[in-house]
């Protein structure tokens, strides 16, 4: 059996680790589009301390975060240790007791349901910044252990090479679908034609245009996000918790004294690939309004990514059914990390014939779009 994959980024890298795994022959193809949204995420995995209350969502973000130890097994297993994947906690911070309380309820009510969420625990303003030096002097906390981080760029490295030792090649080129009599034969390259017994298509916020010539129309727009790296010099940041004020900013850090901060959602920005001083300003003040101690950082950097968004910010994953043969894996928004490694195994499964473990049909990605209720975090 051959499949053929359309994005490099982590939904396709996993679906081709898993696939290759499994000892099917895959075929990757990527452009090396400026600004993948995997490339520039900050990779946050604590979906229990979300905001969201979409049961689709909050579904398969949950069984996202519980499948990372299992990923970071099979990984070491192939030879690949360095994903940069810790759990570190996560404090959801607030100077507002009313607030803190109703963050603690829904969190321990989404405990409830994943216990892999790990302890609750209210931190008073000097015990969050015990664990955040940075932070303001006036900020509580609600600390949930199993909250983790993952390198993006690291992560997706490691199951391509993976894969590629599992003999799955991967090409730096554009493709573009081939179908014959209502189903999808295989993807054409710049130098070549590659058959397939099913292609999957996980080419992030450029999918609707390969799938334009095809007359189907997929409701993805990108959402522009500029998120900036710092280096607080002579700080041990390894361990340090990721903190989620109120709204749609954070602070994610790794080793190396470095420090995340994020991140604009700019809906309508299409694909302009700059940083923009308004977007400095933005995640820069909102930074430094939590965490006044990152003042004295270096600004190592600003990326860029743009976020695939669907209709309804639920992932859009499975069968196309006017197609035989074609697969569809987007929508995954600023939750790419979170589900990705997950729903590449789920789009694995379905390649292979068969059954996913987790049903797919709410993630139709063809499906109408639904009301969509406001969150506070990816």
């Amino acid at each position: 059996m051959r499949v053929a994959i359309i994005g490099a980024g982590v939904l396709g890298a996993s679906t081709a680790f898993h696939l290759a795994l499994a000892g099917v022959e895959v075929v990757v193809a990527d452009q090396g589009h400026a600004g993948r949204a995997t490339a520039a995420g900050a990779g946050i995995v604590s979906p229990w301390s979300s905001g969201r209350v979409d049961p689709n969502w909050r579904r398969i973000a949950d069984a996202g975060a519980l499948y990372y130890p299992t990923l970071v097994q099979l990984l070491g297993e192939e030879g690949e240790f360095d994903i940069g994947y810790r759990r570190v906690g996560a404090l959801s911070v607030a100077a507002d007791e009313k607030e803190l309380d109703r963050i603690e309820q829904e969190v321990r009510a989404r405990r409830a349901e994943a216990p892999e969420a790990g302890e609750v625990t209210r931190l008073p303003p000097r015990e969050a910044r015990a664990l955040f030096p940075p932070l303001c002097l006036d900020l509580a906390a609600v600390h949930v252990s199993g909250g983790a981080r993952v390198d993006g760029r690291l992560l997706v490295n490691a199951l391509r090479c993976a894969a590629e030792r599992r003999a799955a090649r991967f090409h730096s080129s554009a493709a573009k679908l081939l179908a014959r009599d209502g189903r999808v034969i295989g993807i054409r390259l710049a130098a070549e034609a590659i058959e397939a017994d099913c292609v999957v298509v996980a080419a992030g916020a450029w999918a609707p245009e390969l799938l334009k010539p095809l007359g189907i129309g997929l409701a993805v727009t990108p959402q522009r996000g500029q998120i900036i790296h710092l280096r607080l010099e002579g700080a041990d940041t390894e361990a340090w918790p990721i903190v989620l004020p109120s709204g749609s900013h954070y602070l994610v850090a790794f080793g190396g004294s470095r420090v995340v901060a994020g991140a604009t959602r700019e809906t309508g920005a299409g694909f302009d690939y700059r940083v923009t001083a308004a977007g400095q300003a933005e995640v820069l003040n909102e930074a430094l309004a939590v965490a006044p101690g990152l003042g004295p950082a270096t600004l190592v950097e600003t990326r860029i990514g743009f976020r695939p968004i669907g209709p309804d910010l639920s992932p859009m994953l499975g069968r196309v059914a006017a197609l035989n043969g074609l697969i569809i894996g987007n929508g995954l928004g600023p939750s790419g990390l979170t589900i990705g490694p997950f729903a590449g195994r789920l789009l694995a499964q379905l390649a292979m014939g068969e059954e996913p473990e987790l049903d797919l049909r709410t993630y139709d990605p063809l499906r109408p779009a639904a009301e969509v209720a406001p969150d506070r975090h990816p």
